[in-house]
């Protein structure tokens, strides 16, 4: 139990810690960071319910004010603008990453972790994240899904990042890898 604590709070401050790689901000209003790779480890490594669970200590201090969000942001401001879509996926996504690494038990781990990642950080957290900027931008669900396909190509690499990064640490310390124990 307290081990489970102290993952999903350090978890919550990895995401944390990659928003403070520099942001770029579209023209739409949603900004390029890295800490969607940190939704995606959060799966990948602790498994669905602590991920997800690690997501949302992080998105619970960022609504308390802290500026944890790329660029500073934080505060409940942070969930009224056009990303506020994404945000809600996040947690989503970390459960549904967590939940297909937990199951698909056969094949490469490097693989099996950029799949989930693939599926859940960018499938379901696309799904929210469309959502949300139709609504917010007033746009139609493809205008707002055309809108993010500039996001593609890094979210790919962050997912085949995120594998690769689940692999090495199950090699090095394969009990640290929860989705897998």
């Amino acid at each position: 139990m307290e081990r489970n604590i102290t993952l999903i709070a350090l978890f919550a401050a990895l995401i944390a810690a990659l928003g403070l790689i520099p942001k770029l901000t579209l023209a739409f209003g949603v900004p390029i960071t890295a800490q969607s790779m940190g939704i995606m480890l959060c799966g990948t490594v602790l498994g669905a319910r602590r991920g997800a669970l690690a997501v949302l200590l992080f998105l619970a201090l960022v609504a308390l004010g802290l500026p944890l969000l790329a660029g500073g942001r934080g505060g409940l401001g942070a969930f009224a603008g056009p990303a506020v879509g994404f945000l809600i996926g996040w947690p989503v996504a970390a459960f549904v990453i967590g939940f297909i690494v937990e199951r698909w038990r056969t094949g490469p781990l490097a693989l099996v972790a950029s799949v989930a990642s693939v599926i859940g950080g960018i499938g379901a957290m696309y799904l929210f994240g469309v959502v949300g900027m139709a609504i917010l931008l007033d746009k139609t669900l493809i205008e707002a899904l055309m809108l993010v396909t500039v996001f593609l190509p890094g979210d790919v690499i962050k997912a085949v990042l995120a594998g690769m990064i689940t692999a090495a640490l199950a090699r090095s310390r394969p009990s640290s890898v929860l989705s897998r124990s």
